[in-house]
């Protein structure tokens, strides 16, 4: 679980990386480079795989370990001071989720099934013909409920960001009494930064296209 997680926190730096690019005004020219690049880089399509396959690992062992919690608590205690002794985000991990997974199938269905198996129309750049892809993320963020849509599933995400992440290094034992309030911080600190930088890039478009 925290291996899958840390691997999906490094994708989503350079995810997010790569979409700044859609605000540089230059009518989509650098995103469409960015993606024609990455699109035919073999070590990035790799890449690309294996994100899907652990997607889909950290979900399965999420679903594994909240049954085998269950489990072995047996029963509910009678009193419980949940809220004292773990935050909001710990306690609902899996909603949290559970909500980015209906963010993600969604995501997908909009922008790579659309990259995939859409009719995207091509654009030369230096002689180069490439799809362009920012017309098509362009159209979608002039839909005023899919940038809300995409905006509050950020907050969600942040939440679950808050706690996975500090979470991690804690599971492989990478505790310590010098570094783990560090570990905090930069946890707590990209919890809030990477999800706000997501948010920005659909509202500012959408603003630009106003």
């Amino acid at each position: 679980m925290a291996l899958t997680g840390l691997f999906l926190i490094l994708f989503l730096v350079i995810h997010l990386a790569g979409n700044l690019q859609l605000l540089i005004n230059d009518n989509g020219e650098s995103f469409n480079i960015y993606a024609y690049t990455m699109g035919h880089n073999p070590l990035i399509r790799a890449v690309s795989i294996l994100n899907f396959a652990f997607i889909f690992i950290h979900i399965i062992w999420s679903i594994l370990l909240t049954r085998q919690n269950r489990l072995a608590r047996g029963i509910n205690y009678a009193v419980t001071a949940s809220s004292a002794n773990s935050s909001l985000a710990s306690r609902n991990m899996g909603i949290l989720g559970f909500i980015i997974l209906i963010f993600l199938v969604v995501h997908i269905k909009t922008f790579w099934f659309e990259f995939k198996f859409g009719s995207i129309p091509t654009i030369s750049y230096e002689g180069v013909e490439m799809h362009n892809y920012f017309r098509v993320v362009n159209e979608a963020y002039q839909s005023f409920p899919y940038v809300a849509f995409y905006v509050v599933c950020m907050g969600f995400l942040a939440f679950h960001l808050s706690h996975g992440f500090q979470s991690a290094f804690q599971t492989l034992g990478l505790n310590h009494v010098k570094y783990t309030p560090f570990i905090k911080k930069v946890g707590a600190g990209f919890a809030i930064i990477i999800p706000v930088l997501f948010a920005l890039i659909p509202v500012m478009m959408y603003l630009k296209n106003l």
